[in-house]
C-alpha cells in the first residue's frame, strides 16, 4: 500500500474507450443450457449477452457451474442484493475492458462458496502462456465497518472514469457486519494501475466486517498487493498469495482482523500486461501494515500515524518467503514485515525467509517509527516466536529511535523468543521448489521437513500477551507447538484447489 491521495473524476486514464456495446436483443438462457441465465438474475432480460456481466447487479442472482461467465467492466453488486456462486464456477475478466472488477457494495453480499475440488475461479480470459498480472481489476468488498479515517474515503483506483465512479468506504460503524462469504476462490492475474499510483489490489477488503467469511483463498500473481484490509475486523484464514507484484498482506486504517494460516512465496519480479499505468513496485513487502498514513486521518495530517481507532490485527502461523537474491532488487522492498506509521498487532508463529537485497541491506522485519513504538509500550504490538533465515538481517537498521516516522526500533531476539536460523529455506519444508519455471502447485509442501526447527518452536500459551493482544487474539486464533502456515501432522491445506503457473 502506498499514500492514497484523494483524485478528481478527470485522472488521467480514461477506459470509456474501451466499452463494449452489449446485445439488446439477447435474453438468458434456462437451466441447464449455458449456466440458467447466463447471469444468474432469475429470468429477467438484462442488456448482457448471456454469460456475460455488464450491468451493476442490482437484484441478487446466481452464477452457475456450467457457464464461463465475463466480468465486463467495474461491476457493483449493489441495492442490497446478494451474488451467489456455484461451486465451480469460472469468471473472467474483460481484457478488453482494462481494469474490469467486481465490487461488492455496502450493505450487498457476496456469496462465493467453493469446495476443495470444485474452487470458484476469478481469473484472466488469455490463453495460458500469454495470462499477465494487470489482465482484469479484481474483486473488491465494501463493508459497514469501522476506519481511523473521515469522510469521504475512496476506495484507490476508482475515479477514473464514467464507468469507473469513485468508490466511498467511510462512516461505517459496525465491525461485525456481514457481507458474505469467499471459500475456497482463486483470483488470478488481476490488480490493475487505473491511473499512476492508482491500482485495484486483487482482493480488497474496505472496512469489511468479522460477519464476513473469508477462508482457502489463494492470490495469484496480481500486479498489486493481493489481499488487502482498510479498516474494519473481517478475520481470515488458510490465505495463499502466489508471486505478488508488491505486497502479499497489507493492512491499515485501523483493522483489527485475525488471519491464522497464509503463506506469501516470491520466486520472481513479475511481468504485467504491456501498456499500464504501472508495473511490478519498487518496494514489494511480505506483511506492509500501517495506523494511518492518508488524507482524512482521524488524527489529523500533522499527526496520522496516532489516528484512533489503531491497526491492531493478529497475524499467526504465517509462512513468508521472498524472492531469490537477484532476482528483485529495490532500494526500498524485501523487507518480510514492514511494520510501521503507528500500526499494532500481534505476529506470533511465523517463519521469514529469504529477504535480502543489493546494496542497503534488506531485513525480516521494519519495526518503524515512533508511533509504532508507542503501541508497543502501550501492549498493542508484539513479535513473538519468528524463525528467521536467509535475511540480511532480522531487525532493520536506520535512524534512531525518536527520530520520527523513519526511527527504526528492534527487540530483544532471546526474550521474544525470535531465532535467527541457519537452516536454508529449502530445507524447511517438505516440497519447496527451487526453480519454478514449469512446476505446478503440485511442487509445493509446506508442512515442515523431517526435523525442521519449524515443528517446534510456536508460542502454546497467550497469557505472556499484554491483555490488549489476549483479548485481539481470543475466540479465532489457536497457539500452536509449531511455527509457519502448516501443522507437521496436519493436513495439506493447499491441496486440490490451489494453482500455481508463471503465465
Amino acid at each position: 500500500m502506498k499514500p492514497k491521495q484523494l483524485r478528481s473524476l478527470a485522472i488521467g486514464l480514461t477506459l470509456a474507450a474501451f466499452l463494449v456495446a452489449c446485445d439488446d436483443d439477447s435474453s438468458p438462457s434456462g437451466p441447464g443450457n449455458g449456466g440458467g441465465d447466463g447471469g444468474g438474475n432469475g429470468g429477467d432480460v438484462t442488456n448482457c449477452d448471456p454469460g456475460v456481466l455488464c450491468e451493476d447487479l442490482l437484484e441478487s442472482r446466481t452464477l452457475y457451474a456450467d457457464t464461463v461467465y465475463k466480468l465486463s467492466g467495474f461491476i457493483k453488486v449493489a441495492n442490497g442484493a446478494t451474488l451467489t456462486i456455484e461451486p465451480g464456477t469460472r469468471i473472467v475478466g474483460d481484457f478488453d475492458i482494462p481494469g474490469s472488477s467486481l465490487f461488492v457494495l455496502r450493505g450487498a453480499k457476496i456469496m462465493a462458496e467453493g469446495t476443495a475440488t470444485a474452487p470458484i475461479v476469478f481469473t484472466s480470459e488469455r490463453p495460458v502462456g500469454q495470462r499477465r498480472p494487470g489482465d482484469w481489476g479484481g474483486v473488491i468488498i465494501v463493508g459497514n465497518g469501522i476506519t481511523n479515517r473521515g469522510a469521504p474515503t475512496y476506495i484507490e483506483g476508482t475515479g477514473t472514469s464514467d464507468i469507473n465512479p469513485l468508490v466511498d468506504y467511510s462512516g461505517g460503524n459496525d465491525n461485525d457486519d456481514d457481507s458474505g462469504v469467499l471459500r475456497y476462490v482463486r483470483i488470478e492475474f488481476a490488480g490493475f494501475p487505473t491511473a499512476p499510483n492508482e491500482e485495484l489490489n486483487s482482493l480488497t477488503m474496505a472496512a469489511v466486517g468479522r460477519g464476513t467469511t473469508i477462508e482457502y483463498v489463494q492470490v495469484l500473481l496480481g500486479l498489486d498487493d493481493s489481499f488487502e484490509w482498510f479498516g474494519g475486523a473481517v478475520d481470515g484464514r488458510y490465505l495463499i498469495s502466489y508471486e505478488s507484484a508488491d505486497d502479499h498482506l497489507d493492512a491499515s486504517e485501523g483493522f483489527v482482523g485475525r488471519v491464522q494460516h497464509a503463506i506469501a512465496f516470491q520466486s520472481v519480479q513479475p511481468e504485467p500486461r504491456p501498456g499500464l499505468a504501472g508495473g511490478a513496485a519498487s518496494d514489494p513487502q511480505g506483511i506492509e501494515n500501517d495506523g494511518c498514513w492518508a488524507e482524512n486521518c482521524n488524527a489529523g495530517d500533522a499527526n496520522r500515524s496516532a489516528s484512533e481507532p489503531y491497526t491492531v490485527p493478529v497475524f499467526a502461523n504465517f509462512t513468508l518467503i521472498g524472492p531469490p537474491a537477484g532476482v528483485w532488487d529495490s532500494s526500498s522492498g524485501n523487507i518480510g514485515m514492514m511494520l510501521r506509521r503507528g500500526t499494532g498487532g500481534l505476529y506470533v508463529n511465523g517463519v521469514v525467509a529469504r529477504y535480502q537485497r543489493e546494496g542497503t541491506p534488506a531485513a525480516g522485519v521494519s519495526f518503524r517509527g515512533d508511533q509504532t513504538n508507542e503501541r508497543y509500550e502501550q501492549g498493542f504490538f508484539d513479535i513473538r516466536n519468528i524463525y528467521f533465515t536467509e535475511n540480511d538481517q532480522i531487525f532493520q537498521d536506520g535512524p534512531e529511535p525518536g527520530s520520527g516516522e523513519g526511527a527504526q526500533y528492534s527487540l530483544v531476539l532471546a526474550s521474544h523468543a525470535l531465532e535467527d536460523g541457519t537452516v536454508p529455506t529449502a530445507q524447511l519444508f517438505r516440497a519447496f521448489p527451487v526453480n519454478t519455471v514449469g512446476v505446478s502447485a503440485d511442487a509445493f509442501d509446506w508442512r515442515p521437513a523431517a526435523g525442521s526447527p519449524i515443528a517446534t518452536g510456536g508460542l502454546t500459551d497467550f497469557s505472556v500477551l499484554s491483555p490488549q493482544l489476549r483479548q485481539a487474539a481470543e475466540g479465532f486464533v489457536t497457539p500452536t507447538p509449531y511455527r509457519g502456515a502448516a501443522d507437521p501432522d496436519g493436513p495439506a491445506w493447499w491441496e486440490g484447489w490451489t494453482y500455481y503457473a508463471h503465465n
